[in-house]
């Protein structure tokens, strides 16, 4: 009920104020696990594609976000229960399989999970290459990947802002990618090769620059990272 509600009015706000552009939603699949894996250009983000996504789905946040003192980290806390956040603790190695392990968990219910393949928001705007987590989602659960694009939401939101300005959203669901296709493949392959096709596919919607290695946050990041908030 407080997740209807909770999208109900963020919805509306949403659809007030910014305008969004939702572009071939009819490609999420209504029913059934789904990976819905998009570029990363805002901490709002992971705001606008639940709102856009025709279906309830989940994305990982860091665990501290539930655990805010004071007036804003309280409401921080309800906001990110609001959502139906997974709360995940991440320090090392160990912690980002850990990441995976609850996408999967949230697969095998048969729900919607939201990841973001470059594992941090891209700070100079440009579509960095795609960590496999994705790649073993996808071959470990059998669910499809649908590739999303957003644009417009660093914009709205900055890297390093906290503030929310007025500017035109587009989101942009692709064509799903089976992991079926790559079931023959050797499994490191396979899960780049997936990897790879949902990058691609974004790259041809959002029409971001290319950049050639991992997009690295500060501390460095790990190969299975889920995903970041």
């Amino acid at each position: 009920m407080g997740y209807t509600l909770a999208r109900l009015i963020a919805g509306f706000v949403f659809r007030v104020v910014w305008r969004p552009r939702v572009l071939d939603g009819q490609n999420v699949p209504p029913t059934g696990a789904v990976i819905i894996a998009s570029n990363h250009l805002s901490f709002i983000d992971s705001v606008v594609i639940p709102l856009a996504v025709p279906r309830r789905v989940r994305f990982l946040a860091k665990a501290e976000y539930f655990e805010g003192r004071g007036l804003r980290g309280r409401g921080t806390a309800l906001f990110f229960h609001l959502i139906d956040a997974v709360p995940v603790r991440r320090t090392g190695n160990r912690d980002s399989m850990r990441s995976l392990e609850l996408a999967l968990e949230v697969l095998q219910e048969g729900s919607a999970f939201g990841i973001y393949p470059e594992g941090t928001r891209s700070r100079d705007g440009r579509l960095y290459r795609g960590r496999t987590g994705v790649g073993w989602l996808a071959l470990t659960s059998g669910a499809p990947v649908v590739p999303v694009a957003v644009t417009g939401t660093d914009k709205v939101q900055p890297v390093g802002s906290s503030g929310l300005r007025v500017h035109p959203v587009t989101v942009r669901f692709g064509t799903p990618v089976q992991p079926s296709a790559y079931a023959g493949l050797p499994a490191g392959r396979a899960r780049r090769e997936i990897t790879d096709e949902v990058m691609d596919r974004i790259a041809a919607m959002s029409r971001q620059q290319r950049a050639d290695g991992y997009n690295e946050p500060p501390g460095g990041a790990d190969e299975v990272d889920a995903n970041t908030v």
